[in-house]
């Protein structure tokens, strides 16, 4: 276990979403990605990301069960001595003891999925999750998410970004930090996220085609930047191209570092 305290590092985590910058977190999948970025001057906080430690399990993303979930965000926050905020897909069956379990395990903030489940469901959902957390007596964030963009499948945009809005507003009254929509990544779906949400409440994905700069993203007031599972697959396309330079007879690179 790091040695900063969990609610030091909680109060750290609320503060880095508070703030004027945008925090841009870089997702991890198991101790020693988490221990490479954490080891950069510039990384605040750690998040991890569920599609990742399901393929390093072999599943699916969405399939993992929730105690192999649990196991690899261990490995992580034990690794690190920064907040670490966790992907824990939807919750699960029991939601609030998902949170309550995490917590036990030293994390300090978590992605929760709505999936597009009914809007009173998905709020109820929500308010399980913050009565957890206020027993806990941490300020962990919960970066609640929508899939209203996702999932919103052939329905005009601007009923999808009204829908976002709607979830988000009422995510954020029962006591998220933030709301996540993944799938806003131009002006013309963020602009009114923004003024739907307030500034500093919006979570975003990052680094997929036509995806925003970041620096542009914070301009328009969005709080949080995360990378999903990108991270893992130029890990995996950096693994899978050397191995086949090795077939081919080349050798590893002299200035490889030993980051393992």
């Amino acid at each position: 276990m790091s040695a900063t305290s969990q609610s030091d590092r909680a109060q750290q985590l609320k503060a880095l979403h508070e703030a004027q910058e945008i925090l841009r977190v870089v997702n991890v999948w198991d101790a020693i990605s988490a221990a490479t970025v954490a080891a950069l001057p510039e990384t605040r906080a750690i998040a991890t990301a569920g599609h990742s430690i399901a393929a390093m399990y072999g599943y699916a993303d969405g399939t993992m069960p929730l105690k192999l979930a649990l196991a690899g965000v261990k490995t992580i926050v034990d690794a690190v001595d920064l907040p670490v905020t966790a992907d824990l897909d939807d919750g699960y069956d029991d939601p609030a003891e998902t949170i309550r379990r995490a917590i036990g395990l030293g994390v300090v903030g978590a992605n929760v999925e709505d999936r597009l489940r009914p809007f009173d469901e998905a709020v109820t959902r929500v308010q399980a999750i913050i009565a957890a957390v206020d027993d806990e007596g941490i300020a962990f964030q919960l970066n609640a998410r929508t899939d209203a963009i996702m999932l919103g499948g052939d329905r005009p945009i601007s009923d999808s970004i009204d829908d976002a809005v709607a979830r988000g507003r009422a995510f954020l009254d029962a006591g998220a930090a933030l709301v996540f929509v993944p799938g806003a990544r131009t002006r013309q779906v963020i602009e009114p996220l923004v003024d739907g949400l307030g500034k500093g409440k919006l979570s975003v994905g990052g680094g997929a085609p036509g995806a925003l700069p970041a620096a542009e993203m914070q301009e328009l007031g969005v709080a949080r930047i995360s990378y999903g599972p990108f991270t893992q697959r130029v890990a995996l396309r950096a693994l899978r191209d050397l191995a086949a330079d090795l077939y081919a007879g080349g050798v590893i690179p002299a200035d490889t570092p030993p980051l393992n």
